[in-house]
């Protein structure tokens, strides 16, 4: 039997997710690692998008890892840009995790896309996904200002992606040192800090 708001399986806690969370967090700070706790918890069925791509031996051992720490109860779907379609094809008996923002928006960058547009059709895919989504970003503002025009303006879109999926989620974690806080909503009933 399940119930909506707070149940059990076996002797596994689970809560339901909201319909957007985001996870924002600085470099190694344990965001993914909290977002697949946040993913595992609701005891849906696990889709991970991967926005990452293999452009040398040490990001292929990279994406190694994590696939080998997620385990194999994950559906991956290997999607740097148009996440759209695998978004659409989720209903309400699945949870996804959107690894990472970041990834993505420097995949469209590199591309030399509309970023404006990419950005508004992939907020609204976000937004549109009949699953809760749960979203991973980096946030790229707490460092120094890069000395390249190329890195201060990925900075700066990055800052406004992550503002605007941050205004249309329902639960914003930040995370220093595998630590969540809510910046926004509040983490689920019986989620604990610590695994």
């Amino acid at each position: 039997m399940v119930i909506r708001s707070h149940f059990m399986i076996g002797s596994l806690e689970t809560w339901k997710l909201p319909q957007l969370s985001l996870v924002v967090g600085g470099a190694r700070s344990g965001k993914s690692r909290l977002a697949e706790r946040l993913v595992t918890g609701s005891g849906l069925r696990r889709h991970y998008i991967a926005t990452a791509q293999a452009w040398d031996d040490e990001m292929r051992a990279r994406i190694a890892a994590h696939q080998t720490d997620r385990g194999a109860h994950w559906v991956t779907h290997e999607s740097p840009r148009d996440v759209a379609p695998v978004l659409a094809q989720l209903g309400a008996g699945d949870v996804v995790l959107v690894d990472c923002a970041t990834l993505w928006l420097t995949n469209v960058l590199l591309a030399e896309a509309d970023i404006a547009s990419e950005s508004a059709a992939f907020l609204a895919a976000l937004t549109r996904c009949a699953a809760p989504v749960v979203i991973v970003s980096n946030e790229v503002g707490w460092g120094i200002v890069p000395d390249n025009a190329l890195a201060r303006a990925f900075r700066d879109h990055q800052g406004r992606l992550n503002q605007q999926i941050a205004a249309e989620a329902q639960l914003v974690l930040g995370v220093m040192a595998g630590l969540p806080m809510a910046l926004k909503g509040q983490l689920p009933a019986g989620f604990h800090q610590h695994p």
